[in-house]
């Protein structure tokens, strides 16, 4: 078992890691029953392969389990999910003492933490990831949201979970695709600040896709440690640190956009073809050379990630793709910050990126 500490204050909180964790969770989470009842938010995928081996746990443990079954999908992230959520909820007479566990990928994870967070003022949760993309970054680090009309994650709040526990066994039941598109996640951690760690993905990726369980669980600690480092110095992106975490973000979420968040390019997708985007920007810009910038996309493309506009399946051009960017939720004073890099493990933050370039930039990669 790996044990990986978010410290922050009162607020600190465990990230448990373990093969076969969901056969012991009754052990684990006995502690947070209030009253011996848990209730347990997830969506018909997960509950058809993950659920019944987490009940079976928690029953064992005299804990009684209330399921609140949702649809899947990105969809699921809005208003009308949030508020059936929410209904379900005070139907089951949830406290502030309760502990919530969200059981699922990154829009589970999302949508029960905001849904905590805004409940009689607030109650716990606990995340439970089941994809390798949630288990490296959406259930470490407290954003909680749902999507809007005019962009990806724009309602939301900060909001920490209880603890968080990850059994990498969940990830032999994923599809291929989406277990490609959570290694993203992965390589960013090395991509932002660790050229070892890249190199390391370099020679173990193949190894981490086919289910090796000890690469598996060594790019979960890796990641998730890298994580909560950055988000117990900067938990809300107040100094800029966190925001080296959304390496690949911005140009990807405009993908998403292009693509109507649909599985079209799923997330972790989008983000790779948007980190491929950055590297090779700052290669024009003249900020990293340009072999770095083609390592990033050779590395990619030889995993099967998108690594260009076609990949992604993205036909917009760039001005189309510039507008969806100005819903991003980082905008400040009509100014858009980027994460571009001056090599491999040397991310930054810079807020001096001219739009129309960008634009043409984009233009140039569409075309090929």
């Amino acid at each position: 078992m790996a044990l990986v500490r978010v410290a922050l204050d009162a607020r600190s909180y465990d990230i448990v890691i373990e093969q076969g964790a969901l056969d012991r969770a009754g052990d684990t989470l006995r502690g947070y029953a209030r009253q011996g009842r848990l209730v347990v938010v997830t969506d018909a995928h997960v509950a058809a392969t993950q659920l019944p081996r987490l009940e079976a746990s928690l029953r064992a443990a005299n804990i009684a389990v209330e399921p609140i079954i949702l649809p899947p999908g990105e969809q699921t992230k809005s208003w009308r999910h949030l508020e059936q959520l929410l209904d379900g909820l005070l139907a089951l007479e949830i406290e502030r003492g309760d502990h919530i566990v969200a059981l699922g990928g990154g829009v589970i994870g999302d949508l029960v933490g905001f849904a905590a967070s805004i409940l009689k003022r607030g109650c716990h949760f606990i995340q439970v990831p089941t994809t390798l993309l949630a288990q490296v970054d959406s259930s470490v680090g407290g954003k909680t949201a749902i999507n809007a009309r005019a962009g990806k994650n724009l309602i939301g709040s900060f909001y920490q979970p209880a603890l968080v526990l990850i059994d990498p066994s969940t990830l032999d039941s994923l599809p291929p695709r989406e277990t490609r598109a959570g290694y993203a996640e992965v390589v960013k951690y090395g991509l932002i600040d660790d050229p070892a760690f890249f190199a390391w993905c370099e020679s173990n990726a193949d190894a981490l896709l086919a289910g090796d369980p000890d690469a598996r669980t060594y790019a979960i600690e890796r990641s998730v440690s890298a994580k909560a480092a950055i988000v117990a110095d900067d938990e809300r992106e107040t100094s800029g640190r966190r925001a080296l975490l959304n390496l690949g973000h911005t140009f990807g979420h405009a993908l998403e956009a292009d693509t109507g968040f649909s599985d079209t390019l799923l997330h972790g997708e989008g983000v790779a073809a948007g980190m491929a985007l950055a590297f090779r920007y700052s290669a024009r810009l003249g900020l990293c050379s340009s072999a770095e910038a083609n390592r990033v996309t050779a590395h990619l493309k030889a995993v099967g990630l998108p690594h260009d506009l076609a990949t992604a399946h993205v036909t917009a051009d760039g001005p189309a793709l510039v507008s969806h960017m100005l819903h991003d939720k980082k905008m400040a004073a009509g100014t858009l910050p980027f994460l571009l890099a001056r090599g491999i493990g040397a991310t930054f933050l810079s807020k001096d990126v001219a739009l129309d370039d960008v634009a043409a930039f984009l233009d140039e990669d569409r075309l090929g």
